[in-house]
């Protein structure tokens, strides 16, 4: 039963962790698209629709990473691969 504790504390910390780094790093590329279309709206406010289509997609793929880090935070918190040698299944 040890094993099983020791997984399922490892695998809490490592779903935090990756959901962490997973909405940091994407938060601060989403940050800096949005300043530097900002200042080139800015710059030719004549061409702000195909920037603000072009930063819409940019943005989706961008958040698109985050969104995979928390489907890797849901496995392991409540489908985790792990549990089957832990337990003897």
């Amino acid at each position: 039963m040890m094993e099983a504790t020791w997984i399922a504390v490892a695998s809490i910390v490592v779903a935090g962790v990756t959901m962490a780094v997973g909405s940091l790093a994407p938060a601060l590329g989403q940050a800096r698209a949005l300043s530097q279309a900002l200042q080139s709206i800015a710059q030719q406010p004549d061409e702000a629709n195909t920037l603000t289509r072009t930063l819409f997609v940019g943005l989706a793929m961008v958040e698109s990473t985050a969104i995979y880090c928390f489907v890797i935070a849901l496995i392991l918190i409540f489908a985790n691969p792990f549990w089957g040698g832990a337990v003897g299944g």
